[in-house]
């Protein structure tokens, strides 16, 4: 079943302002804030409706918003001394960050000041204080990151999810990130339908754990509730496949997935940076094909499809890559940006719900056959 594409999400937006208010952690990426600033005031001249709250020192946000031309009119300064440090344990962070601009962006979404929250700074410490501040949504039992995988297919993009909130992942767990990744697939890539498939060691029905086969099971009963397609087991070869929009396994699975997909990126990257350095003719050639070399680092460049999305959380978090330049920031903000106009919280909450209550429903119905409840 070919992608589709084209649709125009309805656009539930903060206050009848019409206006798109994205909470920003200024501080803790490698970069520092000008990095952040300079993202924002990119996000900001492509598009018309954003707004933001900026965290972090404000005499020194002032400053660098001061340097962009129109963006001070557009964002509002949330003073905070404190900042949560790539070395911060997570534990740390939940007991002494009340006073940390990160803690301060999250409580702008919870607020609902905000829509979505992005931050560059630590994964774990992140998300740690996503889960206390915002809470889970009521029928979800872990949260997952997503992520975007380059993809052949039409969409140039795959969702694939978990990638490091849990390394646990049964039955249950794995239809939610079902649920979850095609809701943001639909609402964050335009796909009407997506298609959903179980990473596995292979493809037979028999292959791989039981909780896996449990899990197939259950997924394909909720196409119609989840509103997506089932394509069945895939494996990692599938992971840029254009016969699967959303890939869904455990944090253990999805995290070594990504590292050892970034891990190859980088090296193939080198090999080709020497072989068109080389020599004369190979510069010569390299040369004539600028264009074509141009489209493709173009089209494989990590900045521009940087963000990591926490789902099943009680507001939409963006992760932002804590190594993010100006050119990664404003990627992670137009995701941020097309979740919050897409009003994917709300549709994400109502699957879930959904699904949920069709669980209960088939439970019933086993035990009014005799089935065990």
């Amino acid at each position: 079943m070919p992608n589709q594409h084209a649709r125009t999400p309805d656009a539930p937006v903060d206050g009848a302002s019409g206006r798109i208010r994205i909470s920003v952690d200024a501080m803790g990426g490698d970069r520092g804030p000008q990095a952040v600033v300079a993202g924002m005031a990119a996000a900001a001249a492509e598009l018309s409706d954003i707004d933001f709250i900026l965290h972090g020192p404000e005499p020194e946000l002032a400053r660098l918003v001061a340097g962009h031309r129109g963006l001070a009119e557009r964002t509002r300064l949330r003073h905070c001394e404190g900042v949560v440090t790539m070395q911060d344990k997570p534990s740390q962070v939940v007991r002494n960050g009340a006073g940390t601009s990160m803690w301060s962006a999250i409580e702008s979404v919870r607020e609902r000041e905000a829509t979505v929250a992005v931050s560059c700074g630590n994964t774990g410490a992140l998300m740690a204080v996503s889960m206390i501040r915002l809470r889970k949504l009521p029928g979800v039992n872990r949260p997952a990151i997503a992520c975007l995988w380059p993809s052949r297919g039409t969409g140039r993009f795959n969702v694939m999810l978990d990638v490091g909130a849990d390394i646990r992942a049964d039955a249950e767990d794995l239809l939610q990130y079902a649920l979850m990744g095609a809701a943001y697939a639909r609402n964050g890539l335009g796909l009407t339908r997506p298609r959903v498939g179980l990473l596995n060691v292979g493809t037979e029905e028999h292959k791989g754990r039981a909780e896996l086969r449990e899990a197939q099971d259950r997924i394909a009963a909720m196409t119609e509730t989840g509103g997506f397609d089932y394509v069945g087991f895939v494996e990692g070869s599938d992971l840029p496949s254009a016969d699967v929009d959303v890939i869904v396994t455990d944090g253990f699975t999805g995290n070594v997935a990504l590292k050892t997909g970034e891990g190859t990126a980088r090296l193939i990257g080198e090999f080709l940076r020497e072989a068109l350095t080389s020599s004369l003719p190979a510069r010569l050639g390299a040369l004539l094909a600028g264009r074509a070399l141009g489209r493709l680092r173009a089209r494989i460049d990590p900045r521009r499809v940087n963000g990591g999305v926490f789902l099943g959380l009680n507001g939409t978090v963006v992760k932002s890559h804590g190594a993010a330049d100006a050119t990664g920031v404003a990627a992670a903000l137009r995701l941020a940006h097309a979740l919050a106009k897409s009003g994917y919280q709300d549709r994400l909450a109502a699957r879930v719900a959904s699904a949920a209550l069709s669980g209960q429903d088939g439970a019933r119905q086993e035990t009014a056959h005799g089935a065990s409840p």
